[in-house]
Parts: structure tokens; C-alpha cells; sequence
């Protein structure tokens, strides 16, 4: 199912959404499955950018231990670990918006549906789980998005040292940037811990959706 998701994802994510449903119902896939679907890679994709942010903070840590080294070898390097960081946010915040996008679809058609019941009993159950699915999707959404809000100012101070570097590679340059590490590691470590309870968050929410069907 990733596969094809990958390859329908330009469609899904932009008018032409109701063929993107169309497409992926006739290959057996609701609208609940994409969710899950897109849910799951939005939870690899943030165990992915802890791991990236980590290593950026790792490179700068190997940075600030220069005595004498190649210097320019691990300003570049670092370079390459902020680049990446910042791809792997931005991948983050673009899956968290395919996320609510077929999440409100789904949502918006789930409660459609409940006035075609002639059965009241039952639509009442469809509907009492409907509102609890959207309670614990918001939820989930609402960790998501607290992490990724908690991403840009670690970007930021990365953005920062690497300017900085870039323009003043030397041994007084790298002191001058060393008072700034500790409050980077400390965003880093609230990054981590925010990341941490998104993805926990994320996989409570495909497993209740799951065990539902």
C-alpha cells in the first residue's frame, strides 16, 4: 500500500483528491486505511529527524572539540547534518498535513453518512464512535504538531552556528559559538521528548483504529 500511496501522493495532495480516493477504493483502500497508511509513515518520519537532529547536534558537539584539526572538514560536515535536519522537518510538517487532510475527509464523510441510518440504534453507535475517533485524533494531531512547532527553534540556533562559521572559520570563531551549545542541547533534549510522545501518540492511534475494524 506505501508504494502506491507514494505514487498517487502529488494527486492526494491537491484537487484532484476525490480521484485519489476513487483510485485507491477500487485497490480495495478506505479512507480509514490511507489515514492509518499516512499516520504510520508520519511516525517514521519522525523517529527519522530525531535521528538527523541528534547527529546535527553530535557534529556541532565534534565541532567544538576542534584543537588543532580540520577545521573546515567538520564545519562541512555540520553543514550537511543542518541541511538534512532541515529536510527532515520539513518532511515531518508535510506529513502532518497529508495526515489532516484525508483525516477531515474522512471525518466529514463518516458524519454524511450517519442520516442515510434507518436503524437508530445503530447510527448512534456510528456516531458515538466517530467523535471518539476525532477526540483521540486530535489528540494524537495535537502531539504531532507540538513536536514539530518544537523543531524550528533548534533550526534556528543550527542556522546560527553554521552562518556564523561559514564566515569566521577559525579557532576564535568556535569559542565564540561554544556558549550557545548548552541551550541547544537543552531544545534538542525537549525536541527528543516531544518527538518521543508524538510517535508513542501516533502508534496508540493506528492501534485503536485497527483494532476497531
Amino acid at each position: 500500500m506505501r508504494l502506491m500511496a507514494m505514487a498517487l501522493l502529488a494527486c492526494a495532495l491537491t484537487a484532484c483528491s476525490s480521484a485519489y480516493y476513487s483510485t485507491m477504493e477500487k485497490f480495495g483502500f478506505e479512507k480509514r486505511d490511507i489515514l492509518v497508511d499516512r499516520v504510520d509513515a508520519a511516525r517514521e518520519s519522525q523517529t527519522e529527524a530525531q535521528e538527523q537532529f541528534r547527529s546535527a547536534l553530535e557534529r556541532l558537539d565534534e565541532l567544538l572539540d576542534f584543537d588543532g584539526g580540520e577545521l573546515e572538514a567538520r564545519y562541512n560536515a555540520l553543514n550537511e547534518d543542518y541541511q538534512d535536519s532541515k529536510a527532515a522537518a520539513q518532511d515531518v510538517r508535510d506529513r502532518i498535513a497529508a495526515i489532516d487532510d484525508v483525516a477531515q475527509d474522512l471525518f466529514d464523510e463518516w458524519n454524511d453518512e450517519l442520516g442515510e441510518y434507518s436503524n437508530d440504534n445503530l447510527r448512534r453507535d456510528s456516531e458515538r464512535r466517530l467523535r471518539e475517533t476525532e477526540r483521540r485524533y486530535a489528540s494524537m494531531l495535537q502531539t504531532m504538531q507540538r513536536a514539530a512547532d518544537t523543531m524550528q527553534p533548534v533550526l534556528d540556533r543550527l542556522q546560527d552556528n553554521v552562518l556564523y562559521l561559514k564566515h569566521n572559520l577559525n579557532a576564535a570563531a568556535v569559542d565564540a559559538i561554544r556558549g550557545e551549545y548548552q541551550q541547544l542541547r537543552a531544545d534538542v533534549d525537549a525536541l527528543m521528548a516531544n518527538m518521543e510522545k508524538a510517535i508513542s501518540d501516533s502508534q496508540q492511534f493506528i492501534d485503536q483504529i485497527r483494532r476497531a475494524q
